[in-house]
């Protein structure tokens, strides 16, 4: 319900406003609108039947470009320490 706005010419500079406001039941409402699963098995069970079949392919290949992406540096300034160990004096 929004509230009502009395518009006198003859009102305050800003109008009056009604704030009587009317909260509606909610007796009748149950909130479920999805169906409930038992567990976190059957959970993770509807998941990998329906959802990851279909990108388990694709996101593996992806994994496997990221490690890779990620080792090259990593093995780049291994050999690159391991040379400036070897360079510097031994006292």
């Amino acid at each position: 319900m929004k509230p009502t706005i009395n518009s006198n010419k003859n009102a305050r500079k800003f109008p009056f406003v009604d704030y009587n406001y009317q909260a509606s039941s909610l007796e009748n409402l149950t909130g479920r609108c999805a169906k409930f699963s038992n567990s976190f098995r059957d959970i993770s069970r509807d998941y990998f039947e329906t959802e990851e079949n279909k990108d388990f392919l694709s996101n593996a290949a992806i994994f496997v470009a990221l490690i890779g992406s990620a080792l090259i540096p990593i093995a780049a300034s291994a050999t690159a320490m391991i040379h400036l160990v070897r360079a510097l004096p031994l006292f």
